[in-house]
């Protein structure tokens, strides 16, 4: 701090003195707690402050109405079960994840090669797109059931269905970060007679790299989403799985605080899923980027 102070003095001397130093910003370092900015609290506090009340409130209202557990538990009850069930729920936690984690790497994978094939061959992109897109818009509820009975393995038709849900956001998002390379560099590329790789390399896949990431942030999402949803159809037909077939079993018991439970680890696991999404995107993005760049000003 003393420092800036310390700046801000020598560029207010040398704007007396007549130098072009008055025409620069003089820039204040915002105060830090345990590391983190003063915004940066605000961010962390603010949406704490509201789920708290929130949840004091439905604690609240469901005490004092008298509601039973079988209808709506309370926060309080929810926790002690999720406390209680953790053996149960943490072996259901980890299939769950474990689809989702790997249906996202395949999504990456064949959404990041097509979509370089895509936007190397126009042929290729027009042909196959609108497959693409069919494969998107198709509920997957719908097909799940199908996948289910087609494929053998069980967590391999989990597997496909999640990764039809997180597939296209990949796809689409890179191929337009792909084509939306600035044009006058590409002229230039091609001036100096770079070949199609260097031009992928150098030019094309570092200005599609924010598109990419966005992609990701919402694929991940969508990935646990499409495990869920399989799982549903899965447990419905007896098949054990993940949390979903816990969710089913616990609503078939009437034991509705642990069906609760498990879907707080749904919602947790994908706050975790996209928390950490982000944070991947922030560190590969904060050195260049616009979007991630921190300013001091």
């Amino acid at each position: 701090m003393t420092d800036m102070v310390a700046r801000a003095d020598l560029q207010r001397t040398a704007a007396a003195a007549g130098t072009d130093a008055e025409a620069r910003p003089v820039f204040i370092e915002e105060r830090r707690w345990l590391g983190i900015t003063g915004s940066g609290w605000q961010k962390i506090v603010a949406p704490l402050v509201i789920g708290l009340l929130a949840l004091g409130l439905w604690e609240f209202v469901v005490r004092h109405a008298g509601i039973p557990a079988y209808i709506l538990p309370g926060p309080w009850l929810i926790l002690r079960t999720l406390v209680a069930d953790w053996g149960t729920l943490s072996g259901s936690l980890w299939i769950t994840l474990e689809i989702t984690g790997l249906a996202l790497v395949a999504a990456v994978l064949l959404g990041g090669l097509l979509s370089i094939l895509f936007t190397q061959s126009k042929w290729l992109e027009l042909s196959l797109f609108p497959y693409a897109i069919i494969l998107q818009v198709t509920p997957i509820v719908a097909i799940a059931p199908l996948i289910i009975i087609w494929v053998d393995n069980t967590l391999l038709s989990l597997l496909i269905c999640a990764w039809i849900v997180a597939f296209f956001p990949i796809l689409s998002n890179t191929i337009l970060g792909l084509n939306s390379a600035d044009h006058n560099l590409i002229s230039l590329f091609q001036l100096y007679g770079a070949s199609r790789w260097q031009m992928l390399r150098y030019l094309r896949l570092p200005a599609a790299l924010p598109y990419f990431l966005g992609g990701l942030r919402i694929s991940g999402g969508l990935a646990l989403i499409g495990a869920v949803v399989a799982e549903f159809v899965a447990g419905s037909g007896g098949t054990a799985s993940g949390l979903a077939f816990r969710i089913l079993e616990a609503g078939y018991q009437l034991k509705i605080p642990r069906m609760f439970a498990a879907l707080v680890l749904v919602s947790a696991s994908g706050i975790v899923i996209f928390l950490v999404l982000s944070l991947i995107s922030h560190l590969l993005l904060r050195g260049w980027h616009e979007s991630a760049v921190q300013r001091e000003n």
